[in-house]
C-alpha cells in the first residue's frame, strides 16, 4: 500500500482476472468453478452443475498435465499481484495526497471475489475503481466478474466507478507494438513472415447474441498494426486468430491452430502475440509456447517466435494508471473505451 498525506482519499483499485489453480489439487475444483458459471454454460443451475461436475472430472487429468508443465499450478496470481504492486507505485506518484491500495479479485480461484470484497469493505475506501484485466469486454469474462463483484460488494463503502474496457487505449496499444517489434527483431527480422494476433475464442452464438468481444479484439489488432508500419509491408503481413476452442459448438474463427499450420506450410516465419491476454498463464505458456510451436515445426515451419504477455510493461502499467485517474475524475459510474458502449456493469450483452 502507498500512503499519501493522510487527509486525502482512500482509493481501492480492484483488478479482476479469471484466476488459476495454485497446485495440482486445485485443478478439478477450479474447473468446476469455471464451468458452473452461467456465463460459461448457459443452462439452468440444475443442468449446469452436473455438466460442470462431469467436465471438471473428465478434463482434470489432462489439465493437471498441462499445469505440471508450469511447475504444478498457474502463475496467474503472482503475475497479477506484480501488476497490482506496479500500479500502486504509478498511482502513488500521480496521487500523492491520497492513499491507494490495489486488490486482486479472481473469478474462479483464490482470492475469490467474495474474499476480496470483504477485504475492500474492511479497508473502508472513499473511492472504488473496478479494473478488469480483460482489455476487451465480454459477457463471459468482464460481465461475469462484475456481476459477482456487485453481488459481493452490495452496500459496500465508497463511490464505485467501473472501467469496462480499453481495447484501443494508447499505452495498451503501444505496449503491444513495442513487444511485437522487439520479438520480431530478436527472431532476426525474418521475411517472409506473419504476425499472428491470437485471442481466446468464444462460441459463435455468444457473438451473434451481441457480445462485443470479437469486434474489440479486431479494433485492438488494427490499432497495434498502425504502430508497426516500420516492420509490416512487403514480405510481412498479419492476421487475427482465436485459440482454446473446446466442445461441440461452432466457435469464432479462424482458429489459431489452423493459422499456424497454414503459415508454416506456406514457408512463413511466425511471430505470435497474445492480443487479449495481459498475463502469462496456461493459454500462453502451454498452448502458444508448447502446443502451437510443435504444430508449426511439424508442418515445416522454421521460425516460431512468441511475443510475451504485457505483464508489468511500463507502457501498459502507465496506461492502467491513466485509466484509473480518469475514472476518479469522471462523474460517470462506468467508463467505456469502445467506439460503441458496452453493456452496463455486470449485465449481459
Amino acid at each position: 500500500m502507498k500512503s499519501g498525506a493522510g487527509a486525502g482519499r482512500r482509493i481501492a483499485v480492484v483488478l479482476f482476472n479469471l484466476g488459476g489453480p495454485d497446485g495440482q489439487a486445485a485443478v478439478r475444483p477450479f474447473l468446476f468453478n469455471l464451468f458452473r458459471d452461467p456465463a460459461i454454460i448457459q443452462a439452468p443451475f440444475f443442468v449446469r452443475y452436473p455438466i460442470a461436475a462431469l467436465i471438471s472430472t473428465t478434463r482434470a487429468k489432462s489439465a493437471r498435465a498441462n499445469y505440471a508443465l508450469m511447475g504444478g499450478g498457474s502463475p496467474l496470481l503472482p503475475e497479477t499481484d506484480k501488476q497490482a504492486r506496479a500500479l500502486e507505485a504509478v498511482l502513488a506518484e500521480r496521487l500523492p495526497g491520497d492513499t491507494v491500495k490495489a486488490f486482486v479479485a479472481m473469478r474462479y480461484w483464490d482470492p475469490l471475489t467474495g474474499e476480496t470484497a470483504r477485504a475492500v469493505k474492511a479497508w473502508k475506501p472513499d473511492e472504488v475503481v473496478l479494473l478488469p484485466l480483460y482489455p476487451q469486454y465480454s459477457t463471459t469474462t468482464t460481465a461475469s466478474s462484475l456481476k459477482a463483484w456487485n453481488k459481493a460488494y452490495r452496500k459496500g463503502p465508497g463511490r464505485t466507478t467501473t472501467l469496462c474496457c480499453y481495447p484501443t487505449a494508447e499505452g495498451f496499444v503501444q505496449a503491444h507494438a513495442d513487444l511485437i517489434r522487439a520479438e520480431y527483431v530478436r527472431a532476426g527480422s525474418p521475411r517472409p513472415a506473419r504476425i499472428l494476433f491470437s485471442a481466446h475464442g468464444l462460441p459463435e452464438k455468444v457473438i451473434t447474441a451481441g457480445d462485443p468481444y470479437q469486434r474489440q479484439v479486431e479494433a485492438t489488432a488494427a490499432a497495434v498494426v498502425e504502430k508497426l508500419g516500420d516492420i509490416l509491408g512487403e514480405g510481412v503481413d498479419w492476421k487475427i486468430s482465436y485459440q482454446s476452442r473446446v466442445g461441440p459448438l461452432k466457435w469464432i474463427g479462424p482458429s489459431t491452430d489452423d493459422e499456424v499450420k497454414a503459415a508454416a506450410e506456406a514457408g512463413l516465419a511466425l511471430v505470435v502475440t497474445p492480443i487479449a491476454f495481459v498475463s502469462e498463464h496456461i493459454e500462453t505458456l502451454v498452448e502458444l509456447d508448447v502446443e502451437y510451436r510443435e504444430l508449426a515445426y511439424e508442418h515445416g515451419g522454421s521460425i516460431y517466435a512468441r511475443v510475451p504477455a504485457l505483464g508489468v510493461s511500463p507502457a501498459f502499467i502507465d496506461c492502467l494508471g491513466t485509466l484509473v485517474t480518469e475514472a476518479l475524475s469522471s462523474q460517470a459510474s462506468q467508463i467505456c473505451g469502445s467506439d460503441r458502449p458496452c453493456p452496463s456493469s455486470g449485465a449481459r450483452a
